[in-house]
């Protein structure tokens, strides 16, 4: 796949200021709303879509009510700790649109909405799931045990609660040689909070394995240098910041390399064929956006783990992500591609953005990657 220049582009992705960081930051100040205000405000979208007929009116609004009160009540069962009101006001509009269906079935719409945000906001975003990977190489010695390589990403922490406490004990029981994390540690609410660095640094803390923690930085606007200095201080973990590390794999020679995004693929790649000239043996690069993925192809990475997608969160059957954050839009937006020589692999993510974004998940389950690296 040839490679796009991006260097007239105007926004990128992952940073402060492009419109999708914009969106989301605003619409955090819908939670200064007074409940009683918020209350009203529902009731009248209501209100002007069935100004004819109260009893349908009062329960469009009651669907809005449960809404509420089913995203408010998240902190309170330690599963999400974003605020509620802003998807409570995108999930209004959305069923404002379902509502001009005949009756009776825009009541039924609306009946499976709510069980959509039971499922998506309180369901699946804590089913984490393991995806089991293999590559091989003719690199590598026949007849070794594979490396087991597990790679993590897009943390994006608030507090420690039900997913972060399966996750930990999930990478127990995997056991794996090495684990990678590819960026995004803390959650945009919390990314310059005190109690969110010592939750992320209480969840980093139990990762171990015995050929060591690897880490790069996410998203500029996510992973602030100092922040993740906090968080890293002392832990057994290796920040990758430009470098490679050779790992004491007895199978044969491989090279991590882990690589600082500053989502601009123009900057980043030559970067990268800085790093991996003088490189030999399999070549596995840690970057957070799959945005680079042409470039790497090309300078003899074999495996590139990557985020920042969280595969869309939300999906569509037979569609997929409806959005990515990524600058070739859909075309790795989750999951194994190949390119040329070269697997890329695009995590779903383990947890959820932040600001006014909503805590929720569909069809995307979020995810942890064990690699088996092996010879042919």
């Amino acid at each position: 796949m040839s490679s796009t220049d991006f260097s007239n582009q105007t926004h990128f992705p992952g940073e402060t200021g492009n419109p999708l960081d914009v969106a989301l930051f605003t619409s955090v100040r819908l939670e200064k709303i007074p409940a009683a205000l918020f209350f009203l405000l529902l009731a009248l979208l209501a209100g002007l879509r069935f100004w004819y007929a109260p009893v349908e009116a009062f329960g469009l609004a009651a669907f809005f009510y449960a809404d509420w009160l089913l995203l408010a009540c998240l902190p309170r069962f330690k599963r999400s700790f974003g605020p509620a009101k802003p998807p409570v006001f995108i999930l209004a509009v959305m069923r404002l649109v379902f509502s001009f269906f005949p009756s009776p079935f825009w009541f039924l719409l609306q009946a499976a909405g709510t069980l959509f945000v039971i499922y998506g906001f309180w369901i699946e975003p804590f089913n984490l799931v393991v995806t089991h990977q293999k590559l091989t190489s003719p690199l590598l010695s026949p007849g070794m045990p594979p490396l087991r390589l597990l790679h993590l990403g897009d943390l994006h922490i608030e507090q420690v609660g039900l997913r972060e406490k399966r996750l930990n004990a999930l990478i127990l029981q995997l056991k794996p040689d090495v684990i990678v994390f590819s960026g995004d540690f803390l959650n945009l609410s919390y990314r310059t909070d005190p109690a969110g660095v010592a939750a992320a640094r209480q969840v980093i803390a139990e990762w171990a394995a015995p050929m060591g923690v690897y880490a790069v930085t996410g998203s500029p606007a996510v992973d602030y240098p100092a922040v993740v200095s906090q968080i890293l201080a002392d832990l057994p973990v290796r920040w990758l910041k430009n470098e490679t590390a050779a790992l004491p794999f007895a199978g044969g020679p491989v090279n991590l390399v882990g690589l600082t995004c500053t989502h601009r693929p123009y900057q980043d790649g030559p970067l990268l064929q800085t790093l991996v000239s003088d490189l030999t043996g399999v070549n596995i690069l840690l970057y957070h956006t799959p945005d680079l993925a042409p470039e790497a192809s090309r300078l003899g990475i074999d495996l590139q783990l990557s985020g920042h997608t969280h595969g869309g969160q939300v999906r569509l059957p037979f569609y997929g992500a409806l959005v990515t954050g990524s600058l070739y839009g859909k075309r790795f937006e989750a999951g194994r591609y190949q390119l040329e020589r070269m697997v890329l692999y695009v995590s779903r993510g383990l947890g959820l953005e932040g600001a006014g974004a909503p805590r929720v998940r569909f069809l995307c389950p979020p995810e942890m990657i064990l690699w088996e690296i092996s010879a042919f």
